[in-house]
């Protein structure tokens, strides 16, 4: 076992100060994803205006990643080439997440659906701003194998805490005691959301210094005509970056894992009401918010250490396949313990099935940091926001995709969201994507990362050879 250079220690309040702008990151899109729900219940939008609205603004961020990846790697700045970029994308998330949600009844549906689109778009480019330079200085922070696991552990132990918070909002928006309706709710609940995630979002900006790179020849010009033509430099970088077989290993089987959970994802609220409850939304109670809470919990103080652990003592390949192994277990398990009249029984299988998700992110992080490593090796340029943001294109590709499936799901088995009761066999069909969906994607994850092959010992023999380099350059400067 290689000891980890106390150089390349990264010390606790970085990590945390990386982790809160993980907090906000995953804190705004799981609020979004709840409050959305407000237009079609609250606000009567047509299903096919809501498939718009999650469909489009997903497709435009897909885009604009990669190219927001090029001009954070090009970037030349007193203040390097991360940090101002996070900061200012955390004031458009904030300011254009708050305006998002003040729709009102009285205005019309066409109106509603045109002002949410554009506030839409204009928050996830704040989010393209912010997140694909964010991710990019959690790559940059160590050149270590094992401290870099250590980072994205922290960064998803505290980006958890979206996911164990968010459920919650359920309980608040439609208490009457608390508000009228679900679109009075939002109105105030969003205000508070942007305010404290783009507080949250400034805090990497604000504590995580960074060199300048106002002296950095190697980087290309942002002039207007080179990033009208980045399109050639991005794609040229996708084809280099895919080149690398250990990058597509981890792109494809995190687009498997997360697109079929995504998918699926939903189906959990529903089966809860309908299956355990016989679609008595008021008997399900609190039922659906503790799937998603505990399970987050779970992942918080359980899935996360323990796959962080696993890591530096088998290596990350291991610590992959042993955590999404764990989590096929909890699908079977949730199939059986899924019983009407005793909800408290899919409790148990929680802990298993919370190592798919929580595993994939603590890994691919990390693993994604070492292959940057190898790029530079391969290309001689350091391009941790053209990877991040090619990695993070997949997951949010998917994501959109995922949206599309859910729907054809419930086509095919004849569910219907809205319904008092549901035809026969409808809930059984959802039960059966539930489980047998997610198994079959995180199965040919597991089987498409079966050889990978970027290990400890060969990531040690990466730096060496690039520090051989950069003290080589630097002779060599001298000398001149």
């Amino acid at each position: 076992m290689t000891k980890t250079n106390s150089s390349s220690k990264v010390p606790m309040g970085k990590k945390i100060a990386f982790g809160l702008g993980m907090l906000a990151n995953q804190m705004f899109p799981a609020a979004l994803g709840i409050f959305m729900v407000v237009l079609v219940k609250d606000l009567g939008f047509p299903t096919w205006m809501w498939s718009i609205l999650y469909f489009l603004p997903r497709i435009f961020d897909s885009i604009t990643d990669p190219i927001m990846g090029f001009i954070s790697d090009n970037t030349r700045s007193k203040y390097g080439r991360r940090r101002h970029y996070v900061f200012i994308g955390a004031i458009i998330m904030g300011i254009s997440f708050a305006l998002m949600w003040q729709l009102y009844r009285e205005d019309s549906l066409n109106y509603n659906f045109a002002y949410y689109l554009f506030w839409s778009l204009v928050f996830y480019l704040g989010l393209t701003i912010f997140s694909v330079p964010y991710v990019a200085m959690g790559y940059e922070m160590s050149d270590d194998f094992h401290e870099r696991t250590s980072i994205m552990a922290v960064s998803q132990w505290i980006g958890q805490w979206a996911w164990v918070l968010a459920p919650w909002l359920w309980v608040i928006m439609y208490d009457p005691n608390w508000f009228d309706s679900g679109d009075v709710a939002t109105r105030t609940l969003a205000i508070w959301v942007a305010i404290v995630c783009a507080l949250l979002a400034m805090v990497p900006a604000i504590f995580l210094k960074d060199k300048s790179t106002l002296d950095d020849d190697s980087l290309v010009p942002l002039t207007i005509k080179n990033i009208g033509g980045s399109l050639r430099e991005i794609l040229k970088g996708f084809k280099e970056a895919f080149k690398i077989k250990q990058f597509r290993k981890l792109c494809i089987a995190t687009f498997f894992i997360f697109n079929a959970f995504n998918t699926v994802a939903a189906f959990s609220f529903f089966i809860i009401v309908y299956y355990l409850f016989n679609g008595d939304a008021a008997a399900a109670w609190i039922w659906p918010t503790l799937f998603g809470s505990v399970g987050a919990l779970i992942t918080t103080f359980l899935v996360i250490p323990v796959v962080a652990k696993i890591s530096k003592a088998m290596g990350k390949k291991n610590a992959f396949l042993i955590s999404q192994g764990i989590s096929i277990f909890g699908y079977i398990l949730l199939w059986f313990l899924f019983i009407p009249g005793k909800p408290y029984l899919f409790l148990l299988a929680l802990p298993f099935f919370s190592f798919g998700i929580g595993g994939l992110f603590t890994i691919m992080m990390s693993m994604t940091a070492d292959i940057c490593d190898l790029d530079e090796l391969n290309f001689g340029q350091r391009r941790e926001g053209i990877f991040g943001a090619i990695y993070w294109w997949m997951v949010k590709f998917g994501f959109a995709i995922a949206g599309g499936l859910s729907g054809l799901i419930m086509l095919m088995v004849d569910f219907t969201p809205d319904a008092a009761t549901q035809p026969e066999g409808a809930v059984t069909g959802l039960r059966f994507f539930f489980s047998v969906f997610p198994i079959l994607g995180t199965a040919i994850a597991m089987y498409i990362m079966r050889d990978y092959d970027l290990t400890e010992e060969r990531a040690i023999e990466i730096s060496a050879e690039l520090n051989k380099r950069k003290a080589l350059k630097q002779e060599t400067l001298k000398k001149i």
